[in-house]
């Protein structure tokens, strides 16, 4: 590993201006992220909101990283902190990865480097997932990683007609230190 931010696969960066292009590209898989239909979003919305993330303090450790691939360095997805509980020292984590660029480890990679940044070099105890239940491929990458189940929202997400199971997964440092 040449640095903190770079595995065998991806590396983590600062999102820049110019991956508008690649997150539009990412929206536009059929409208859905996370089987939640979305709407539509201007070119100039995605350009606006990169530029954002590009120039945005890491407040209170709520941050975007862009996940890049090693070999070739494309861009194909985004990782971020995006709720945190620092008094209590807990986090909460987000991943996307383009459709194209799925089931080829980018994501457990991408979210291991998270989370050795996050627990060892931030200090954090524990992270929070909330995965939709039928989303096997979410749920299967949180328990690769060491994730347990905590607790089940029912019918607590409504898309696509009908209500939707949530479930919390939860990983404490010691337990990601003691996976090796």
């Amino acid at each position: 590993m040449a640095s903190s931010w770079t595995g065998e696969r991806v590396r983590l960066r600062a999102v820049e201006p110019d991956d508008w292009t690649g997150f539009a590209r990412f929206a536009a898989d059929d409208g859905r992220r996370e089987g939640r239909l979305e709407l539509p979003r201007s070119a100039e919305s995605h350009r606006v909101r990169a530029k954002e993330q590009a120039v945005a303090e890491c407040d209170d450790d709520r941050f975007r990283l862009a996940v890049e691939t090693t070999a070739g360095r494309e861009l194909v997805g985004s990782i971020g902190s995006h709720r945190t509980g620092r008094s209590s020292g807990w986090f909460e984590f987000d991943v996307m990865i383009g459709a194209e660029h799925r089931r080829r480890g980018y994501a457990t990679e991408a979210l291991a480097l998270l989370l050795r940044f996050m627990f060892a070099e931030r200090r954090y105890h524990k992270c929070l997932g909330a995965v939709l239940a039928h989303n096997e491929a979410s749920l299967a990458l949180t328990r690769r990683l060491g994730f347990t189940e905590e607790g089940r929202l029912r019918e607590h997400v409504f898309f696509a007609g009908r209500h939707h199971d949530l479930v919390l997964m939860g990983l404490l440092a010691e337990e990601f230190g003691r996976r090796g």
